[in-house]
């Protein structure tokens, strides 16, 4: 049957839009290698032109730099040509890339929705608001808890500073009242102590005209010594 209808054949793949860009290039980088050599067969003939007397010498080199004048402003035309269409088919390229990258995001943003509305799900705002109740009623009780252990067990709560503050001026007053009323000769000397006498240590000696009394302050009677 493939001899006599013949075998189906593959077709070939359309050609990229990269493909054409790298077949356009070619075509020009050619096209530029022409108009060099064209450039310098034109200087070649422009000094021919200067070197040579007007007569049919001249007009014959300047019948030739003309022809290939003609020929470099066709390269050009052809040229430009190649580059409007590189052009555009990097306008596409980058269309068709933009594209593919909206696809990218909305196909990754349709992911990530449905992930989050599967999480969403098993997190409830009520939920989380009695959780943040919770939290804080215990944190209350945490402080009350703290204010309790530290408080003072002597000192009253309902304390009033200024009060405090009043009692302490009036106590300073009535100190430096008291020093002003001591006399000068009573208060210690800043530079040196009062030099007093030392207090007497030991039975001290009973003058001999003094008679002695016993514990009931009455005079004492001598005993006679006892002879042997």
């Amino acid at each position: 049957m493939k001899k006599i209808f013949g075998a189906k054949k593959n077709k070939e793949p359309p050609p990229t839009i990269q493909d054409a860009t790298d077949g356009i290039t070619k075509r020009g980088d050619t096209v530029d290698e022409k108009i060099k050599k064209l450039d310098a067969e034109l200087a070649r003939y422009k000094e021919q032109i200067k070197k040579t007397r007007p007569g049919p010498a001249q007009e014959a080199v300047k019948a030739r730099a003309m022809r290939v004048l003609k020929q470099r402003r066709m390269y050009e035309g052809q040229r430009d040509m190649l580059y409007n269409q590189t052009y555009n088919l990097d306008q596409v390229a980058f269309a068709a890339e933009g594209l593919k990258d909206a696809q990218q995001t909305m196909t990754a943003m349709k992911a990530a929705n449905k992930e989050l509305k599967g999480m969403m799900k098993t997190v409830k705002l009520e939920d989380i608001d009695s959780m943040q109740d919770e939290m804080m009623d215990l944190m209350d009780v945490s402080n009350e808890i703290q204010e309790t252990l530290g408080r003072s067990y002597n000192v009253p709560d309902d304390i009033d500073e200024e009060e405090l503050m009043g009692e302490l001026d009036a106590l300073e007053a009535d100190m430096d009242f008291e020093s002003e009323s001591v006399p000068s000769y009573l208060q210690p000397d800043q530079e040196s102590e009062l030099n007093l006498p030392a207090a007497p240590t030991g039975h001290a000696a009973v003058p001999a005209n003094q008679q002695q009394v016993d514990e009931l302050g009455l005079p004492t009677v001598p005993q006679a010594s006892i002879r042997t």
